[in-house]
């Protein structure tokens, strides 16, 4: 029993000693991360491929109407730019289910290739609104239109791919999440990113957000799993059968609480950063605008030298050119007592 208890305060005063560092090696979530489903995606290609096939064999497929294809052509870019719209919702929430994940570089770089199908559709839309409208003499409207189609599908299908290879990367990544290098203290060694850390306030902001959201859904998962130990807990201990399980479940609760309170006091160290962050920014903010009003200052007192300057140069050519009379009146005087 002694060895026991000896342990067990060894081992909970090195869990208090994990308090003063700032990320733990094991993130909770790290083991709990859900891929992200490329289904979706797939179907969307299948449909522009559909679009594509379309676009090419709209004379063959559309020849007994050969005066409707031009409408149907634009109903079909429609209809085709309200799925983009749709399936443009499902693929933000997927990022944002990947931010939440901590995975902050992957949601930055799929946040810009998300919206970028839906802007294509739109641009090909009002591309073909102005052949109809126009009528332009270079080719058909229905070629045109077609024309249109098809480079709409190459774009977007090109973004698509992307998005596809970026989604599969993730799900074959087995790393802690990258939103936790933003954190730095003291206590850690020094790093080449620490003198990076202030200098992009708005990346950091934004970087320091994510990292909140993802401590957020931390505390969140722990507290579920507080919950479901405690339930597991309390029907042990309703079944007083003195068996070890109970034991273990309270040295799980135990720890689960441990992870919990370390988790908090990261982020409210992560929120000490980010005021002390957003007040050296003010600070710079301050100084850059005494040294515009510094600058500004100089240049009126260049400008009032200068305005010294040219009067004083005006002054010197008048004396010059008094003298040279002067000169030239004292050559005569001498030539007249001479003569």
């Amino acid at each position: 029993m002694s060895t026991d208890r000896h342990a067990s305060s060894t081992t909970v005063s090195a869990e208090e000693n994990t308090l003063f560092l700032d990320i733990l090696h094991e993130a909770p979530l790290f083991g709990h991360r859900k891929p992200t489903s490329i289904i979706g995606s797939i179907f969307y290609c299948f449909l522009l491929a559909g679009y594509a096939t379309l676009a090419v064999g709209a004379p063959w497929i559309f020849r007994p109407i050969q005066g409707l294809i031009s409408p149907l052509l634009s109903s079909c870019a429609v209809a085709l730019l309200i799925v983009t719209g749709v399936f443009q919702q499902y693929l933000v929430y997927q990022v944002q289910k990947i931010r939440l994940q901590g995975y902050y570089i992957f949601s930055q770089k799929l946040k810009h290739i998300v919206r970028l199908p839906f802007a294509i559709t739109a641009y090909g839309t009002a591309a073909m609104l102005l052949v109809i409208v126009w009528k332009p003499n270079i080719l058909s409207i229905s070629t045109l239109l077609r024309v249109i189609m098809l480079i709409e599908v190459i774009c977007a299908g090109f973004f698509m791919s992307f998005y596809i290879g970026y989604i599969h990367q993730y799900n074959s990544l087995d790393s802690q999440p990258d939103v936790l290098k933003s954190l730095y203290s003291p206590l850690q060694p020094s790093s080449s990113l620490e003198g990076l850390r202030y200098h992009d306030g708005g990346r950091l902001s934004d970087q320091q957000m994510a990292l909140l959201q993802y401590q957020r859904e931390n505390l969140h998962f722990l507290s579920e799993e507080i919950l479901r130990l405690q339930e597991c807990l309390s029907k042990y201990e309703r079944s007083n059968d003195g068996s070890t399980p109970q034991v273990d479940l309270a040295h799980l609760l135990a720890a689960r609480d441990q992870e919990l309170r370390t988790l908090s006091a990261e982020m409210n160290q992560l929120q000490s950063e980010l005021r002390l962050a957003r007040s050296l920014i003010a600070e710079r903010d301050s100084e850059i605008q005494r040294v515009r009003t510094t600058n500004s200052q100089y240049v009126e007192e260049n400008e009032r030298l200068r305005a010294i300057l040219g009067e004083w140069s005006t002054r010197a050519a008048k004396l010059e050119r008094a003298l040279e009379v002067e000169r030239l009146s004292n050559l005569e005087l001498q030539k007249k007592i001479s003569a």
